[in-house]
């Protein structure tokens, strides 16, 4: 048996006086004085294990109610991720189940799963009336698209089997989406899953793009039960979608990456929008991606599933390269507009205007007296990246991290001098402010003075959103300026209430971070200006550019979607003579993945090996690189380390975060299933080794990193 929470793992409990439960049936257990929800996953021998005293094996009380037993297909599924992720089995098979259904009913008054199914398919709870783009007429589809459905829905009638996975490749406003509704309805119409009605799963990479999709799902498939399904959700409300997608009540499930692992039993089709956002890697726990395991589980039901994007990983164009993946590609855009003029914008000599280029100012005044709306691209959240003294240096480093803590704008002041954490900015008024880290979290106000010369002028160092927001507003006093973020974003209803106002023209200069920059259709924005476009171009890890390609493609694309308005994209950067800037001028993606394939499979990295990452953190930096030494010796004293290479241990980029030093050793090997049977037998043995390392050592396995 399963059970979750501290010291999860595999139990052994006994059904006295009953017929033993089923594998896979829900059931409540004691535990200490307390009790908990488990799963149950085999039938023990009690006889066969001698090291179990019976004397100490508890009974179990009785069964779960209400929640699904958990089919043999799940299970397998769980079994596979555990394996392939060497991760525990626990975590993955109780970690998808909400909180309010893995915690044992109570004498007080509570709902019961039957009671929540029978309140489902409400709209998603917001604090208040929200206007929407109106309803669009449903199009009719381009010649392109017809010819790629026609190719999708005749897909399962084929006999190609195994059906191996499409690859969607359309550039920004081709109708992917389109393509994606269409395919659901025909999978439900015709396609079966192993339970009574037939339901399909929509992976999206960010909660911020589930209300646009949601509505366009409900206009579309009026009357017909969908799920939606994220962390952001309130806990009473994500657990009555959930009971949904478990009992095949919900036909279609949309979600972030933890749908993957929802158990659906009339699963019948899949899609991955954005298959290639790195937001599909779980950061905590089990480091799966959604992306692949959304492949291995329709491999595994022999179902089709289709990955979309405009600028597709390098391991999905590899794979469509090789034949694993069948490729498909939609190469104009659906309402006859052209993609955007890319023009590079040199910052090197150039008089700059808040981070603007007098260039960048002219186009967004230009486009605002056109009645249109310009979109102005800024990765970095906060208001500044860091507070500085410039008489002696001091500047704002967290205490607990390698990292500064960042000056946010939390409000404003009505103060007439500035007093503790109170500021002008450059609009002239009095704000409050905070310094937060955005990797410990802890916060601190802003002091007096320098806390080493007593200087009292402290300044900001750089720009963030809300800065630039607030440098917008003084530039442009006429515009609406309208700004998302991960900020505004964790305020409930913060993202629907900005995109209703940007689609209905309110808000007509936007600004904001990734969030921006992929999934959305704004019908009047023509103009999209990237303040800074080098953050990536030289970084240590070898993703750096693919991940920066794909973000300037991706915003990029959000202008000039309908043809009536011909867009403009102003990319400004210290480095005009990249390549990689002339690869995306000229919108070519294919000759992009080419010569990053190229220079990779010279130099043995991803997609052409295969890699794993052991990470550590204690006390101190000393411990850490000390217990990678020693897994290290281990490692290659094994006759399993023939073919791997196991590279030295290293601090990791951020060395310390939360008072605790981090560490990291990269595995890697041309041979999938060397490295693997490596990792395997190593695990007990590590496990092992860490537990004799006082101060808290932990560690974890990351198998296919995205970041190193």
């Amino acid at each position: 048996m399963l059970l979750d929470g501290p010291l999860a793992g595999r139990y052994a409990y006994q059904a006295s006086g009953q017929s033993p439960p089923a594998v896979g049936s829900w059931v409540i257990v004691p535990w200490g004085k307390a009790r908990r929800v488990g799963l149950v996953i085999d039938h023990g021998d009690r006889d066969a294990d001698s090291r179990v005293d019976p004397d100490r094996i508890r009974d179990i009380e009785g069964l779960m109610p209400g929640l699904p037993a958990a089919s043999p297909a799940w299970l397998g599924l769980l079994r596979f991720a555990a394996d392939y992720y060497h991760g525990p089995l626990a975590d993955l098979a109780l970690g998808t189940v909400p909180k309010l259904l893995r915690t044992p009913p109570t004498t007080r008054t509570r709902k019961q799963p039957e009671q929540r199914l029978a309140a489902f398919d409400p709209p998603p709870p917001t604090p208040g009336p929200i206007q929407r783009p109106a309803p669009r007429p449903t199009p009719t589809p381009s010649a392109d698209q017809a010819r790629l459905l026609a190719t999708l829905t005749g897909d399962a009638a084929s006999g190609n089997t195994p059906l191996k996975p499409w690859l969607l490749h359309g550039v920004t406003g081709s109708g992917k989406t389109e393509i994606y509704l269409r395919w659901i309805a025909h999978r439900l119409a015709s396609g079966s899953g192993s339970g009574s009605g037939s339901q399909v799963m929509m992976l999206v990479p960010e909660i911020g793009l589930t209300p646009a999709l949601l509505d366009q799902l409900r206009q579309r498939f009026a009357g017909v039960p969908i799920a939606v399904l994220h962390s952001d959700m309130p806990d009473a409300s994500r657990a009555t979608h959930w009971l949904a997608a478990a009992t095949g009540k919900a036909r279609i499930v949309i979600g972030t990456r933890l749908t993957v692992l929802v158990p659906m039993p009339g699963l019948c089709g899949i899609v991955v929008d954005e298959e290639h956002d790195p937001s599909y890697r779980q950061q905590e726990g089990v480091r799966y991606s959604a992306r692949d395991l959304a492949v291995a589980r329709a491999a595994r039901l022999q179902c089709p599933i289709i990955l979309g994007s405009a600028t597709p990983s390098l391991e999905s164009w590899q794979h469509s390269r090789t034949g694993h993946y069948r490729l498909l590609q939609l190469t104009e855009r659906v309402r006859g507009g052209g993609l955007p003029t890319v023009r590079i914008v040199p910052l090197r000599g150039a008089r700059l205007q808040h981070g603007l280029t007098d260039t960048a100012v002219k186009a967004i005044q230009a486009t605002l007296e056109r009645g249109e709306q310009a979109l102005v691209f800024l990765n970095r959240r906060g208001y500044a990246p860091v507070l500085s003294c410039q008489a002696c240096g001091w500047l704002s480093e967290c205490d607990r991290c390698d990292a500064w803590r960042v000056l946010h704008r939390t409000g404003t002041g009505a103060a007439i001098r500035p007093g503790p954490g109170t500021a002008k900015t450059e609009s002239g008024r009095s704000h409050l402010f905070r310094l937060i880290c955005h990797h410990c979290a802890s916060e601190r106000p802003v002091p007096r003075a320098c806390p080493t010369c007593g200087n009292q002028d402290l300044e900001p160092l750089g720009r963030g959103t809300q800065r630039l927001e607030e440098a917008l507003t003084s530039l442009f006093p006429k515009a609406c300026v309208g700004r998302l973020d991960r900020d505004v974003a964790r305020k409930r209803g913060g993202t629907e209430q900005f995109l209703a106002a940007a689609h209905d023209g309110q808000t007509n200069l936007l600004v904001g971070t990734q969030m921006l920059a992929k999934g959305h259709d704004f019908e009047r924005l023509t103009l999209v200006v990237v303040i800074d476009a080098d953050a990536g171009l030289f970084a240590a890890d070898f993703r750096a550019p693919e991940r920066l390609f794909a973000t300037l493609m991706q915003v990029a694309g959000r202008g000039g979607r309908h043809a009536a308005r011909k867009a403009e994209t102003l990319i400004q950067t210290r480095f005009p003579e990249h390549p990689l800037f002339g690869r995306l001028v000229a919108h070519d993606y294919p000759a992009f993945a080419a010569d990053e394939l190229a220079a990779r499979e010279q130099a043995a990295l991803p997609p052409f090996s295969y890699q794993a990452l052991i990470l550590a953190q204690a006390r101190n930096m000393d411990q850490v690189l000390g217990f990678l030494e020693e897994v290290s010796k281990h490692l290659l004293s094994t006759e399993s380390a023939q073919g791997v290479t196991v590279c030295d241990p290293i601090p990791m980029p951020l060395a310390q975060v939360n008072n605790r030093s981090r560490g990291q050793m990269l595995i890697e090997s041309t041979r999938r299933k060397a490295l693997h049977q490596l990792l395997a037998e190593a695990r007990a043995p590590i496990d092992a080794l860490a537990a004799t390392i006082r101060g808290g050592l932990r560690w974890q396995l990351v198998i296919d990193p995205a970041e190193i």
